[in-house]
């Protein structure tokens, strides 16, 4: 993937500190590279909502992509975590119908599975109040 950058030649997400919570290693890996590329710290990759709940919670996070289901279970408790700390997060799902997604979080961003990486960088960064390019 080509590196991104801003008209000023900064990387986008640069500095930002992101949650990923994936439960397909494969996409969170890829993940990983998309976000490093475009300039962004990685907080932390979780592959279950066990492991990311206590995540979420840590301090210093800019943003979170959550898949909405991971395994049997939803990412919910996660994200009303991020939601009561004011971090923003974006659902990255493979779920065909998004209405419940959207009915239960309203103010939150979905991106449907699967993504050009520049619409994941331009929504984190857009999230965060920085222009993508």
């Amino acid at each position: 993937m080509e590196n991104p950058s801003r008209r000023d030649g900064s990387p986008p997400l640069k500095g930002m500190r992101v949650l990923v919570v994936e439960d397909d290693y494969i996409l969170a890996l890829e993940l990983e590279s998309i976000l490093t590329g475009a300039g962004a710290d990685i907080a932390v990759l979780c592959t279950t909502v066990e492991d990311a709940l206590p995540r979420a919670k840590g301090n210093n996070l800019s943003a979170a992509i959550l898949d909405f289901r991971i395994g049997r279970k939803t990412v919910d408790c996660v994200a009303r975590n991020l939601s009561s700390r004011g971090v923003p997060f974006v659902f990255y799902t493979g779920q065909a119908e998004t209405g419940s997604i959207q009915s239960q979080w309203p103010q939150s961003k979905v991106i449907k599975k699967p993504a050009q990486p520049q619409t994941i960088i331009r929504t984190l960064a857009e999230m965060a109040g920085r222009r993508p390019d």
